[in-house]
């Protein structure tokens, strides 16, 4: 068991692994012969979460990385794009490893409540105005173009974390007068062309116009930094400058606004689904307790059909 330990490493050779490694893999040693639990399980809960404490500059122990301050950051905002029963499990694993390595529990006394609505749940129209006001006030243009081009890819394109990462300049196709249509091109999996909703074209844009270089593959969102990890965004964000009246901004409620305001306009279901880069329509659901009620009346009639 020890030589899985030994050897284990995440997928994709995440930035920051050799540096939270060897101490990922102390701690499950130590906690595997003691839990009921896989050592794979320990080793994928505590190695995301060191990362997500190595990309906040925290560090590199466990002593650090299994208090109940980290792991409730972690849960809150290191992994936004799983659901509830995944942080779930995620928070039950750490804590036990908590209880073998440190033991006991810590001035923040009870965990915070899951809640699955919470990275999903659009935003209000005046928290979407306290966002903006939030990315125009950030004190560096570095900050507050990162910030309104999040804003744009997410509620212009419903982009989340892992599509806006490795996007380039040029996959961002605009007019040249910077008044029209605006297609972004997404790179990954879920390769597609999505046009931007018409009140974010501008912002889009204009993130181009500022950085387009002939004959240089720029990325987008952080141009200037060359190592591209899942912690990019989340990252960048834990740079900004807080806000006491703006929400913290989070890709996924971004992308549920775009998702909501297409069921608004009635769009088609097939052109939803396909510009949301999804299979079926389970992939939606999440954003289903968030829509418009609908009357009776208005329901009867879209249920008969004709005039």
């Amino acid at each position: 068991m020890n030589q899985r330990i030994d050897s284990y490493s995440p997928a994709g050779s995440p930035a920051g692994w050799s540096r939270v490694g060897d101490e990922v893999r102390r701690v499950v040693r130590r906690a595997d012969p003691v839990l009921p639990y896989k050592a794979r399980e320990l080793l994928s809960a505590l190695a995301q979460l060191a990362l997500f404490c190595n990309g906040e500059g925290l560090p590199g122990t466990a002593e650090v990385w299994l208090s109940r301050e980290a792991i409730e950051r972690f849960i809150a905002v290191g992994c936004p794009n799983v659901g509830e029963s995944t942080r779930g499990n995620y928070r039950t694993r750490l804590l036990r490893l908590r209880e073998v390595v440190l033991g006991g529990e810590c001035r923040t006394g009870k965990p915070a409540r899951l809640s699955a609505s919470f990275p999903n749940r659009p935003y209000s129209r005046t928290e979407l105005a306290d966002l903006w006001g939030w990315a125009g006030g950030q004190p560096t243009e570095e900050l507050r173009w990162g910030c309104k081009t999040l804003l744009a890819l997410g509620l212009g394109v419903g982009l989340d974390s892992p599509e806006v990462i490795p996007l380039r300049v040029h996959d961002v196709r605009a007019a040249a007068s910077g008044k029209g249509p605006v297609v972004v091109a997404t790179r990954g999996s879920r390769k597609r062309d999505i046009l931007c909703r018409r009140p974010w074209e501008g912002v889009l844009a204009s993130a181009v116009d500022r950085l387009a270089t002939p004959g240089v593959a720029q990325y987008l969102f952080r141009p200037n930094c060359h190592s591209r990890g899942t912690n990019t965004v989340t990252n960048f964000l834990a740079r900004s400058q807080p806000s006491p009246n703006a929400p913290r901004l989070v890709t996924g409620r971004l992308r549920s606004n775009w998702l909501v305001e297409l069921f608004e306009e009635r769009l088609p279901i097939t052109v939803i689904v396909a510009a949301a880069g999804v299979d079926t329509l389970h992939g939606l659901s999440r954003i289903l307790p968030f829509l418009p009620a609908v009357t009776a009346e208005e329901a009867a009639r879209l249920l008969r059909g004709g005039p």
